[in-house]
């Protein structure tokens, strides 16, 4: 997370949330920086679920296509959990530092998220 002080030098007006400037302000997600690594996951992910359509077109033994249903399902997971971790190392980092009602609707949203992943 990058951060600058608008006005650097300039007389603060005192709110300290309308003086920081963030990589979220730009329009930058946690993600970012691993874009390209997180397409790739989700290729390959995608070609698990494929292959899961072809054991299914060809008739495979029932248990070999339960276990790749395993195989893609903790994938996703395990994706899922990375683009969580960056989420709070980035978005709700960056409401830390701002503070005010914002740093409590990025920790409620951030929660929301865990347990939605925890349901299923």
């Amino acid at each position: 997370m990058t951060t600058t002080e608008a006005g650097a030098g300039a007389p603060s007006s005192g709110d300290r949330a309308t003086d920081i400037v963030t990589d979220h302000d730009r329009g930058i997600h946690g993600y970012h920086h691993q874009k390209q690594e997180h397409l790739k996951r989700l290729r390959r992910i995608e070609g698990q679920i494929r292959g899961l359509q072809r054991m299914v077109d060809e008739d495979v033994y029932c248990i070999d296509i339960l276990t790749q249903v395993s195989a893609s399902t903790k994938a996703l997971q395990s994706f899922a959990l990375q683009l969580l971790e960056e989420h709070l190392r980035h978005c709700v980092a960056d409401a830390a530092v701002k503070g005010g009602d914002e740093i409590d609707a990025k920790v409620k949203e951030a929660t929301q998220a865990i347990a939605r992943m925890l349901r299923t």
